[in-house]
């Protein structure tokens, strides 16, 4: 996350730091694609159902986005909570479409 914010949403950041070859080398198996990486704090999903499940869109949704990332780590980050009043269910399916909307927005931002 020192790499800088590269795009954000109501709910999402997503940060993105430049790796060296010595450091791709050593971190991945894979240098030449881009590495993406979640965050879901407790803090703003309180129910492990709905963390897993955010995190299952982030990786869902980076993988369309791939070819348009450049060859770096990027972390999706939640930054706030989705509001409990309006998504009474943990993994419901308007929240599985709110999230998705959101992070399509977030790599829609990402400049290569």
């Amino acid at each position: 996350m020192a790499g800088g914010t590269i795009s954000r949403t109501a709910h999402f950041v997503l940060h993105r730091a430049g790796l060296g070859a010595q450091e791709a080398q050593a971190l991945f198996a894979v240098r030449d694609q881009p590495w993406v990486g979640a965050v879901v704090p407790k803090r703003w999903a309180r129910r492990a159902v709905t963390r897993n499940g955010i995190k299952r869109q982030i990786y869902a949704v980076s993988s369309s986005f791939e070819a348009s990332l450049s060859c770096a780590a990027h972390v999706v980050r939640l930054r706030a909570a989705f509001a409990k009043d309006e998504f009474k269910s943990a993994w419901s399916e308007p929240l599985k479409k709110a999230v998705r909307g959101e992070l399509l927005q977030l790599f829609g931002q990402v400049q290569p």
